[in-house]
């Protein structure tokens, strides 16, 4: 077996511990992936509305070629690939594999079609299985479940990037179709005030501690030194960003860093209305009210929601205008420790879209922080002391994005439930808005 093929199943630790847990999981995760695509008509597959935004049918198809390439190809004698052109046609951005197509030309691959594709996807679930039941009767389980265990749960950050992916194409279309239904919103009924949450600082360990899965970048855990700070207790509305809206946020450069200022000077004049830097991304104006476009369609903008689809700059910009800052990722996840992430709001309920902090809410404790939006934390996404990337190919998945990018924490409403944790880092361009991120205020604490 090569190295740049090589299992990483020796440095990734896995939950399930039978053939039985592994097929289950694996087969809970692709079937989800799978309703995702319901009532989705064979056009929505293969459009490509941006060069970030990748077509729904590239997802299926890749998210399908990870297990054929990091567990069929090097682990299973005979395997017969569906298609030899996939493995390039289908590689994301892992050099130690081969070459890949290239990323902004993806909607123009009109063949594999959306039939074959889920054909392929048949055909590798069928030689998953068997590899699984071949591997147990030879009591040789253990080299094969770390890759499974990985594969499913990069399936499960496709599943949120076909949800963000989709709604940009959909909110191109003039037609502004719909994706999932959604039931109806309750009225406006305002939010629990946000409270200051105080914390006293001092040395605090940070980082993934346990024995389940987590990704390379989650570790190794380590002390950090934490100044007093106070974190709000809920995230940032609509409503409130409407106030900075309203108070000339947009158009005061004081407020804004310079790559920030630059990016709202550059896109006053975007083709699309959604897409200028002086609203959050998807807003625009109809009957003189603020309407956005979401996965079910145009919708009014609701106050109590938390505002999404905002940049790091505009996050920043809105910080410093409320007298605030945004939290480290270090001060997010000791904060985070009192929260529960089963409450949020995530994929499981078939939303996909923020949902307001309940009036009922208890205070003196966080809410919000897990689901609902991608937190922007003022961290660069750098590693930790004593980071190491996983062996082989698989050490491509996060190591090498180490570099101008920016954390962001505690999972979306596109997020599975059962993929995130308090120590989970995620990592965008600060300009970035297409991914359902938001955030929440801190600022330091005598």
């Amino acid at each position: 077996m090569s190295t740049a093929t090589r299992s990483p199943s020796t440095v990734i630790p896995a939950t399930p511990r039978t053939a039985e847990e592994l097929l289950t999981r694996y087969r809970a995760v692709r079937a989800f992936t799978e309703r995702m695509c319901e009532g989705m008509e064979a056009e929505d597959f293969v459009v490509q509305s941006m060069p970030d935004v990748s077509p729904t049918k590239w997802h299926l198809a890749h998210t399908t070629w990870f297990f054929e390439a990091f567990l069929l190809r090097p682990s299973v004698d005979g395997y017969e690939p569906f298609h030899q052109e996939y493995s390039y046609l289908f590689n994301s951005y892992y050099n130690a594999i081969g070459e890949q197509f290239c990323r902004p030309r993806r909607g123009q691959i009109s063949r594999p079609t959306v039939r074959e594709v889920f054909a392929y996807r048949g055909y590798v679930d069928e030689h998953v299985a068997a590899a699984v039941e071949r591997f147990e009767k030879l009591g040789r389980l253990e080299e094969i479940r770390g890759i499974i265990i990985l594969g499913t749960h990069h399936e499960q950050q496709h599943q949120e990037l076909m949800a963000t992916d989709i709604k940009h194409v959909f909110a191109v279309n003039p037609l502004r179709p719909a994706w999932h239904p959604r039931p109806d919103d309750a009225p406006p009924a305002g939010v629990p005030p946000m409270e200051w949450l105080h914390h006293e600082g001092g040395v605090e360990e940070m980082g993934y501690t346990g024995s389940d899965f987590h990704f390379d970048n989650e570790g190794p855990r380590h002390a950090t030194y934490l100044h007093p700070f106070a974190l709000g207790s809920r995230l940032v509305t609509n409503g409130e960003f409407m106030e900075f809206m309203e108070d000339e946020g947009y158009e005061r450069p004081e407020l804004w860093l310079a790559m920030g200022w630059a990016k709202v000077r550059e896109q006053q004049n975007a083709e699309n209305e959604w897409e200028r830097f002086d609203k959050p991304l998807y807003w625009f104006r109809e009957g003189g009210e603020w309407w956005q476009q979401t996965l079910a369609g145009p919708r009014p903008v609701h106050p109590d929601e938390p505002v999404v689809h905002v940049s790091y700059y505009e996050a920043d910009a809105y910080a410093r205008w409320a007298g605030a800052r945004l939290p480290t990722e270090a001060e997010w996840e000791v904060a985070s420790r009192a929260a529960d992430p089963a409450e949020g709001n995530h994929s499981d309920r078939f939303l996909f879209h923020p949902t307001p902090l309940a009036a009922s809410a208890v205070p003196g404790r966080p809410h919000q922080m897990f689901g609902d939006v991608w937190e922007w934390t003022g961290s660069s996404y750098s590693a930790y002391p004593g980071y190491r990337p996983w062996v082989g190919a698989a050490g491509e998945y996060n190591g090498k994005f180490m570099a101008n990018q920016l954390v962001l924490r505690g999972g979306s409403c596109a997020t599975p439930s059962d993929h995130i944790r308090p120590s989970y880092r995620n990592f965008f361009y600060a300009g970035d808005r297409w991914q359902f991120m938001g955030f929440r205020l801190a600022r330091d604490a005598g």
